[in-house]
């Protein structure tokens, strides 16, 4: 609910705070005191369009600050996390500013905000009826939404919309695959070619590195030839091998052994270089031999090497990524092959659920057919009493060419107001005063299942006196019995049935018009309502009859 609302620099309003409590608050006071100006700035508050003309004169800007309670508002809570607003100990925090060079900023809990956001939010906290800004009933998918929380319809709008989505789910997967196989076919020829010439080149991973390791050995066969030969002939097969050499080595160290036995352990040094020597001579003596120099094999090399490199210029930077490639192009012309049972699984699927989705409309449209009939009776039975003799109500169910998500009719509140036309629907009703006794009455029937917490009604009693005004303060009472409720009134009868009365009066500050709201405790109720009882305020009639009306309200 709404626990605060600041006002600076709006219109005649030069700061104005107010706090409210749950239960009907009433505003009050001489006509072009500001009443209106204080629903002006909530509306600005909750999204509404903003204009220069509403900067104070000699303010450079204006400012609405409203502080929300959203414990057990869930859905509120959700939306601001998925935004990435902060909401802590259940307090949410509006603030809107309009400057008079033309730019308008907003926040939500101190962080920068669009009003879409603000708007989407507002439609959960509150309902503003009176002009047509903010009223979330005139609007069809409200309606539709209010209907089947009256009609408790919720299990069922849960199924229709599990097997739209079901469905919708099915559709996009048939259309994007006979997108894909249309695209492949068009693509048949080059994805065949593509396939054909990779699969002929008889690629082999790790083909290219071995094939760059052989040419290379081919190329330069001589130079390995020379390398391998003269390192063996050195260490293990000439004249003057290293081999033989470490042998006489050998010899003198067993003389020096005999001289000094400590040395010993320099034969076992010794003994690993000579066998170290002559594995290293016979190896090189076995490379040396298998040393190939064949032009052939060589020229056979680079041409393949050529293939390799033409390949992945066209299909990929490497072996790896080439045979990738054709596996890819494989599937792709699979997909053909396949797409015929694919797109008759999903259609069948598709039957199924459609099925179910008609199903569940049945069962949801029979629910709100019942509850249109039983709400249409409800609240034109209260539309006598509150002012409207010839008030008719009815919800209207339109069949849509398709199902959607929320079923398979468009719901929409209907009324007449004057003998002789046809109900037309909501936002069609003339009057403001008018439209906010209907949505009054709709208020009443719905109270139990209505989750907007705060409702504000302007001008709800335009046009209206004695026992219709009467009627509607028993109402207003009544929905404030489970919503915070705002009321902006002539009428001393609903003034009375107030928990809350704020009076706002216009003074003189400083040379300047200025607005101001005062909270009245009991005495003050007294003199407020003799004053809007039309009499001398100073009476002892008027003073007795204010206190029969607050008396009343008991």
């Amino acid at each position: 609910m709404l626990k605060e609302l600041r006002v600076r620099n709006y219109a005649v309003i030069e700061d104005v705070r107010l706090e409210f409590g749950s239960g009907l608050t009433v505003l009050t006071g001489e006509t072009g005191a500001g009443k209106s100006l204080v629903v002006g700035a909530l509306s600005l508050l909750l999204g509404e369009r903003a204009s220069t003309d509403i900067v104070r004169s000699g303010a450079e800007s204006a400012t609405v600050e409203g502080r929300f309670d959203i414990h057990g508002h869930p859905r509120v809570e959700s939306r601001c996390g998925e935004a990435g607003l902060e909401v802590e100990d259940g307090w949410l925090i509006i603030r809107r500013e309009v400057q008079r060079e033309g730019r308008n900023r907003a926040w939500i809990n101190g962080s920068s905000a669009t009003t879409g956001l603000i708007r989407e939010l507002a439609a959960d906290l509150v309902d503003l009826h009176g002009q047509h800004e903010h009223q979330a009933l005139l609007n069809r998918p409200a309606q539709r939404d209010m209907l089947d929380e009256y009609a408790g319809a919720s299990s069922e709008r849960a199924t229709v919309a599990a097997a739209f989505d079901d469905l919708s789910e099915l559709e996009a997967a048939r259309a994007g695959l006979l997108e894909k196989v249309t695209n492949i076919r068009e693509r048949a020829d080059f994805l065949r070619f593509k396939l054909k010439e990779i699969d002929r080149s008889e690629l082999a991973p790790n083909e290219e590195e071995a094939a760059e390791n052989e040419a290379r050995r081919l190329e330069h066969s001589e130079e390995l030839l020379e390398l391998s030969g003269g390192m063996a002939e050195t260490l293990y097969g000439g004249d003057e091998a290293l081999l033989d050499r470490l042998g006489e080595q050998g010899r003198r160290l067993n003389d020096l052994l005999r001289i000094d036995a400590s040395a010993e352990p320099l034969r076992e040094l010794h003994q690993t270089a000579l066998h170290a020597v002559e594995e290293l001579g016979r190896r090189l003596a076995s490379y040396h031999s298998r040393v190939e120099h064949d032009p052939g094999r060589l020229e056979e090399l680079r041409h393949r090497l050529q293939q390799i490199g033409g390949l992945k210029r066209k299909y990929g930077g490497s072996v790896e990524a080439i045979l990738a490639e054709a596996e890819a192009v494989r599937a792709e012309l699979e997909t053909i092959d396949t797409s015929d049972l694919e797109l008759a699984r999903i259609t069948r699927r598709a039957e199924a659920v459609r099925g179910r989705l008609a199903e569940a409309c049945l069962a949801l449209r029979a629910r709100r057919t019942d509850a249109a009939d039983r709400l249409a009776i409800d609240v034109a039975a209260l539309l006598p009493a509150l002012g409207m003799e010839n008030g008719r109500f009815r919800v209207e169910l339109e069949s849509l060419e398709e199902p959607g998500r929320t079923g398979a009719e468009r719901v929409e509140f209907h009324v007449s107001l004057n003998p002789g036309f046809e109900p037309a629907p909501l936002a069609k009703v003339g009057s403001g005063g008018e439209l906010s006794r209907v949505m009054l009455a709709l208020k009443t029937v719905l109270a139990a299942v209505d989750r907007v917490p705060t409702l504000v009604f302007d001008e709800i009693d335009a046009g209206i006196g004695g026992k219709v005004a009467n009627q509607v303060a028993a109402r207003l009472a009544e929905v404030a019995g489970r919503h915070q409720v705002f009321a902006i009134t002539h009428l001393p009868q609903i003034a009375a049935r107030a928990s809350n009365h704020l009076r706002v009066d216009k003074f003189d500050h400083q040379g300047r018009a200025a607005t101001r709201a005062t909270r009245l405790e009991e005495e003050d109720r007294v003199g407020e309502l003799a004053r809007m009882l039309g009499g001398d305020p100073e009476s002892d009639i008027s003073q007795r009859h204010a206190r029969e009306l607050l008396a009343a309200r008991e």
